[in-house]
């Protein structure tokens, strides 16, 4: 899933704040680590349910870096920033693709735009 920023949520209590990441000033291409497959069953409200065959995505997580370790201690995407890492992800065995799963190298500075 191709992007230029991304927000984590903050917990500034008594309500949370949106957060940005961007590779750099500039904002270059990057992607994220995704995966999508088609799932059977049920998904929707207990009132609207929609039976079938859905189509199901999800972003692969780390843990975070030192930039989004202060605002979301728990994870953050994992991020691919060349085009040799989106081939990898893309065409690889799984095996060596998910040796992607790592937060973004500190030498990639990942820095916070708000």
């Amino acid at each position: 899933m191709p992007f230029t920023a991304f927000s984590e949520w903050e917990d500034t209590t008594p309500k949370k704040t949106q957060r940005w990441f961007a590779l750099g000033d500039d904002e270059p291409m990057a992607a994220f680590a995704g995966i999508w497959r088609p799932w059977t069953g049920t998904r929707g409200t207990k009132k609207d349910p929609i039976e079938g065959e859905h189509l199901l995505f999800s972003f692969l997580t780390s843990e975070p870096n030192a930039v989004v370790r202060p605002i979301h201690p728990k994870a953050m995407p994992v991020v691919l920033t060349t085009p040799g890492e989106w081939e990898t992800w893309l065409q690889a065995p799984v095996e060596i693709a998910l040796e992607l799963q790592r937060p973004l190298p500190e030498d990639r500075a990942l820095k916070r735009i708000t």
